[in-house]
Order: structure tokens, then sequence, then C-alpha cells
């Protein structure tokens, strides 16, 4: 792996984590703004803690060490659940704005997801 390389993933990879445990707290603690916006979306407010305990083991499974499979399926996670988030405020025709964040961090699982080392990949 090219040193850029390195520092892509890292890069990506520790904004993605931190992007999404904070948005993780701000589910568990069921912050009134992420309420309104669950509420908004039409998803019980029981999902927001399952999605935040999940986006919360994922960053754990990312950033751990080893554990290929695992990290395979937290990515996929990521990509889901941001995926997701993009379709459900397209859906109710919410504006442009709200796309930022679930945008963002879908790119940033990608690149992390694409730059990740070969020690991180399920194939070498």
């Amino acid at each position: 792996m090219t040193k850029r390389n390195k520092i892509i993933y890292w890069v990506a990879t520790i904004w993605l984590a931190l992007g999404m445990t904070s948005t993780a707290i701000v589910q568990l603690i069921k912050m009134d703004e992420e309420v309104a916006n669950f509420t908004k979306l039409g998803y019980p407010l029981y999902l927001m803690t399952i999605i935040g305990v999940w986006k919360i083991l994922g960053v754990v499974a990312v950033l751990i060490p080893k554990f290929p499979l695992i990290k395979e399926w937290a990515y996929a996670g990521f990509f889901f659940t941001m995926s997701g988030a993009i379709i459900s405020h397209l859906a109710i025709g919410d504006e442009a704005s709200t796309l930022f964040g679930p945008v963002l961090l879908l790119v940033l699982t990608v690149v992390s997801w694409y730059f990740r080392p070969d020690t991180k990949k399920l194939i070498s």
C-alpha cells in the first residue's frame, strides 16, 4: 500500500468513525432534532436505538485490527444505512440540505472501504 493510499484510508476512516459515532450518540440520547427527523420520515423511534447501537458496533469493527469479515459487514451496514437515509429523505421530498450528512457519510464509507489495507480485506 502506498503512503498516499494509506493517508486517504486513515483520513476517510477517522472522519467516518467520528461521523458515525456522533450520529449514533444523537440517536441514542434521542435528541429532539433527531426525534423530529425520524418522526418526519415516518420511522418508529425505537429504530433510533437499534441504528445507534449498530453504528457504534460498526465503528469498533472498522477500527479494530483483524476480523476482515466483520469489517465487510460493518461497511455494508454503513452503506445500507446511509443510502437508506438518502432514499428516505428523497421519498418525502425533503430539501437538498438534509442529504448532506448521509451523502458525506456514504462517500466516506466507500472511500474508506476502497482504500483499506490488504490486511483488512477478505481476499488480499
